[in-house]
């Protein structure tokens, strides 16, 4: 396994990353990169062994429902490269039994490779994702076909391939790029149907970083984003060449869409946890600047927190069931339940803005306008700024300040744009959840008892 610092080494490889319109050639260097980049390390240190055949607990798969419940919380406190590199081994654990390839060799590659990334402790990170060119046309129909990510040449040792993933957090921080097809592809497409893993520093890869961290404002304005900003990848693909070992999938159309199919699965378990937690952040939110206001007994303030409240408990319920009716693969990992994890998400995704407007509404203007902590600071304001940010004796102006900024960090600026988008969009968007929870609801038995309750029968047709 790898320390902290050893892990810091490990990404002085040659890389090619860029922020900006720039190279950084040390992300250590980059204020941005900083804070992302202490936060892996950490999570490095924290679960280092000396141990010569250790490897990081929470990269193993679970072995029964109970593991895979308990696995949760710990879950929700990892930085996210360790987060997404266990939900790409899991999505790779899931799909070598999905895989209906006659030959069994991609399987057999998916097994080797995991446990190398296990060994090695590297992080590896979901690319799935494509340029996608016109949205409304196939990857096959596209003006330009480097528009979905593709197979360009093949050699005996192995396959070059072509194209952009876009979407790819901490991609710059890891040391590998699970690049897998975006969706089902259709006969005459198998160019296109193309899982690998990819080194970051591989020759012909190029990484565009953004990101949403205050790197030059005041960070205790951004209580949040400054502790957990990551960045977000363009990663480019240029006629990277990619060895056998590393391919999982070559060319079988009709199994393009498992990768997919499995990677939602984890991302949708993943953004229905953080979703819990995030509802009882924002309840916990509400009832405290409420208070700070001296609104907590108002009707239609109650009537606000309550609504976030049944919210909260909806959505733990879902994540609840999802768990408890977890299934297993056949070499006895447990995976959450399709139906329940992607209805939960989904529920989640479509009312998070009405509790962020709830929790703005309770809060008001000074969400935007509170004085900055450094105004305390300040002879000159400071006084004057604790004066009237204050609302009793018992309340004082700072801590209502450091409200209203964790408020605005958390739902009303970059990182909460940020939170606003991939709510919807992790995990395949709004569009897949439906398709996974129409594929996996029990239609019959909600037919039959409609059918029951109207006093016919299927004779009665």
């Amino acid at each position: 396994m790898l320390t902290g610092e050893q892990y810091k080494q490990s990404l002085l490889d040659g890389r090619n990353v860029y922020f900006e319109g720039r190279r950084v050639e040390n992300q250590a260097e980059e204020p941005a990169h900083v804070a992302p980049l202490e936060a892996v390390a950490a999570g490095y240190d924290k679960y280092y062994s000396a141990d010569e055949d250790a490897v990081n607990p929470m990269l193993t798969a679970p072995r029964s429902p109970e593991e895979l419940r308990d696995r949760i919380p710990s879950l929700m406190e990892l930085d996210l490269a360790l987060n997404v590199t266990y939900q790409s081994l899991m999505t790779l654990i899931v799909a070598r039994n999905r895989l209906t390839v006659d030959s069994g060799e991609f399987g057999q590659r998916i097994t080797n490779y995991v446990a190398q990334a296990h060994r090695r402790d590297i992080r590896v990170v979901e690319c799935i994702t494509d340029a996608k060119g016109n949205r409304s046309l196939a990857p096959s129909a596209q003006d330009d076909p480097d528009a979905y990510v593709r197979v360009v040449d093949r050699t005996p040792e192995g396959v070059v391939i072509r194209g952009a993933k876009l979407h790819i957090s901490a991609a710059s921080l890891a040391h590998d790029m699970l690049v897998m097809p975006t969706k089902r592809m259709k006969p005459g497409e198998e160019q296109y149907s193309i899982a690998c893993a990819v080194p970051v520093n591989a020759p012909g890869v190029k990484i565009v970083n953004t990101t949403f961290d205050p790197a030059h404002r005041e960070r205790r304005d951004y209580p949040i984003s400054s502790r957990l900003s990551m960045p977000d990848s363009f990663v480019i693909l240029e006629d990277v060449f990619v060895p056998h070992e590393r391919v999982f999938l070559d060319g079988q159309a009709d199994q393009a869409a498992v990768f997919a199919h499995s990677l939602g699965l984890w991302e949708r378990l993943g953004g229905t946890s953080f979703m819990v937690q995030q509802a009882d952040e924002l309840v916990g939110l509400a009832v405290l600047i409420a208070e700070a206001n001296g609104l907590q007994k108002v009707a239609h303030v109650r009537e606000k927190i309550d609504e976030m409240m049944i919210h909260a408990t909806t959505l733990r319920a879902g994540l609840e069931a999802a768990l408890l009716h977890a299934h297993a693969t056949s070499d006895g990992y447990y995976y959450p339940d399709e139906l329940y994890t992607n209805a939960t998400k989904y529920q989640g995704a479509t009312r998070f803005n009405e509790m962020v407007r709830h929790l703005h509404d309770i809060a008001g203007g000074s969400v935007l306008t509170a004085p900055s902590m450094a105004d305390f600071d300040n002879p000159e304001t400071g006084k004057a700024v604790e004066k009237y940010m204050s609302t009793s004796s018992s309340i004082s102006g700072e801590y209502r300040a450091r409200l209203f900024h964790a408020i605005r960090d958390l739902t009303a600026d970059a990182f909460g744009g940020w939170h606003a988008v991939t709510n919807l969009q992790s995990g395949g968007g709004l569009y897949a959840q439906r398709l996974v929870t129409r594929k996996h609801y029990d239609v019959a038995r909600a037919k039959a008892y409609a059918m029951d309750v109207a006093g016919i029968s299927e004779a009665d047709r």
